[in-house]
């Protein structure tokens, strides 16, 4: 992957002229037309200086081998860190201020533990690494005030599928493969994950899994912890493996200790995971309705029905007008137009249902969901512009890369809560983010979609975009996520439905679990690891955000 961006070099989205002149529009001239600034070439990007000593390397190399430890310049580069703003700013500039002295490759579980033992042994702090797609900080190469050096631990050698059970339908699969791997690995015995984050191209199993993550399919196929049938997990303690029966009364479920827990506690070697017959049949659609109000209203009533499409995408008024004008003169983006104008509206918003399963399955799924959806005011915008969205449903972040090197702060950040509370954490949120723009004379566009819905609620994702604040664009955006993190916890929300914790929402776990709760993930950390090697600066003890003076 691009170490300043997404995807290959060759893979570029260039932003459509309908979605140019919208930006003009709303954030003027000076951020439409801002003269591009291209990242750095990767061998002009400074790195500190290299602090791994030589027994320490040793001990690694007598772990992995020698070819699986590498300390050339691309490969610190590459592994310095993820794909947050933050992230990105600093690396396009060519300025990183922390990044591995070495990356190691263990090829299986019992080198995974070697590593850590030496880690541990030689005061080297250990950052477990899959595809490098964090967004909020959790895989840079930070090191902790007592470490000597810091090591990046790569599980792209630990992609596999060990074993399935069609029977039972279980699969054990190795931390380290990718999404696209996954599928293609699971499709070989006619089965499915449906796990499909918007990262899902470079994304691992065991990155989902250490981050509690949500796929755009989790309304259907379920969340990834809904998805963990049992772990295999390396810790510099020893080895944790639990079991993937259907149902256990032994205590606290481990896996609820392990899943979400970000690399700090051990290094995810395989899981377990619940899969399902491929689908023979899918069948995406786009629907216009009034406003969010009367979208919300149609998830809720769909859900609490027991009726789960296995994609739910509700985009409020502002995604909507984005999402027009990227369409162009397109037949879906002329007959979205002219619902609005027939009820007198300048916006409305989209519902995008994603149907999934046997042709039965399907038509009769669609066949209660309709009915629902017409009943608050929906209009069917057809097949093609929901097969559409489909299609380009992992492409978002290539379109971030262009707005960077046109000068544009874009960055999105996520919630949820209950139905009740739903609106008006909407409406706070996304206040807070558009009062900390203009405040800096930088006025966004600011939008939200509704998505991962449950019976007793759902999730917000927010995107915001405005000018860069030249020379201050760290500062600008932590303006921006503290504002927002702090509008959430104070109504409420939670401060990350699924991108996890990492370095960025440190600051508001604690409002969020409360101090015996973060005592306890500390105490269940100094077990594990007790010298504290693994992932220091993410989770229960992160420092200051960037940006943050």
């Amino acid at each position: 992957m691009r170490f300043w961006g997404w995807g290959t070099d060759g893979h570029d989205e260039p932003l459509p002229a309908g979605a140019l002149e919208l930006l003009r529009r709303e954030l003027g001239d000076a951020a439409a037309d801002a003269t591009p600034r291209p990242p750095v070439a990767l061998e002009d990007v400074r790195l500190p200086a290299a602090t791994l000593t030589d027994q320490a390397r040793a001990a690694l190399v007598a772990a992995v081998g020698e070819a699986h430890v590498r300390d050339d310049h691309a490969t610190r580069v590459l592994h310095a860190a993820g794909k947050s703003y933050p992230d990105l700013v600093r690396l396009r500039a060519g300025t990183v201020p922390s990044a591995p002295d070495a990356v190691v490759y263990p090829g299986d579980h019992d080198e995974v533990a070697a590593v850590l033992a030496a880690c541990a042994e030689h005061g080297v702090a250990a950052v477990p690494f899959g595809g490098g797609t964090s967004v909020v900080g959790g895989v840079e190469a930070l090191r902790g005030p007592d470490h000597a050096a810091v090591v990046t631990v790569d599980l792209a050698r630990l992609s596999f599928v060990r074993e399935v059970d069609a029977r039972s339908q279980l699969a054990t699969v190795g931390a380290g493969t990718t999404g696209p791997e996954v599928e293609r690995l699971l499709a070989e015995h006619g089965l499915t994950l449906g796990h499909y984050p918007q990262s899902f191209e470079f994304s691992t199993l065991g990155g989902w899994v250490a981050t509690r993550s949500a796929g755009q399919a989790s309304t259907g196929y379920g969340r990834i912890d809904d998805l963990v049938a049992g772990l295999r997990v390396a810790t510099p303690s020893g080895t944790i493996a639990t079991s993937a029966v259907p149902g256990t009364a032994a205590g606290p479920d481990l896996r609820e200790l392990l899943v979400g827990s970000e690399g700090t506690l051990g290094v995810i070697t395989e899981v377990t995971v619940r899969v399902r017959p491929r689908p023979t049949t899918a069948r995406y659609e786009v629907w216009a309705l009034p406003d969010l109000a009367a979208g919300i209203e149609t998830l809720r009533e769909l859900r609490q029905a027991g009726i789960a499409p296995a994609v739910s995408r509700l985009s409020d008024e502002e995604e909507t007008r984005l999402q027009l004008a990227m369409a162009g003169d397109s037949s879906t983006a002329k007959i979205g137009r002219a619902y609005l104008a027939a009820r007198g509206r300048a916006h409305g918003c989209t519902l995008t249902l994603g149907f999934e399963g046997g042709a039965d399955g399907v038509a009769d799924q669609r066949a209660r969901v309709h009915p629902v959806v017409r009943h608050h005011g929906g209009v069917a915008l057809g097949s093609r512009a929901g097969e559409k969205w489909r299609d380009g449903r992992f492409h978002g972040p290539y379109l971030r890369d262009e707005l960077l090197t046109r000068r544009v702060l874009v960055d999105t950040l996520e919630t949820a809560t209950t139905w009740g509370d739903l609106l008006d954490l909407y409406r706070a949120v996304g206040a807070a983010i558009r009062r900390a723009l203009r405040d800096r004379g930088t006025p966004p566009l600011v939008m939200c979609h509704v998505s991962h819905v449950y019976a007793t609620g759902a999730s917000l994702y927010f995107t915001f975009v405005a000018a860069q604040e030249d020379g201050a664009e760290l500062e600008q955006w932590h303006a921006v996520k503290a504002a927002a993190g702090d509008a959430i916890a104070a109504a409420g929300g939670t401060i990350t439905h699924h991108h996890a914790i990492g370095r960025d929402h440190a600051p508001w776990l604690g409002a969020e679990v409360g101090p015996l709760g973060l005592d306890l993930l500390r105490a269940a950390k100094a077990r594990l690891d007790p010298t504290g090697v693994l992932n220091p600066g993410k989770l229960v003890d992160a420092g200051p955000l960037p940006g943050a003076g």
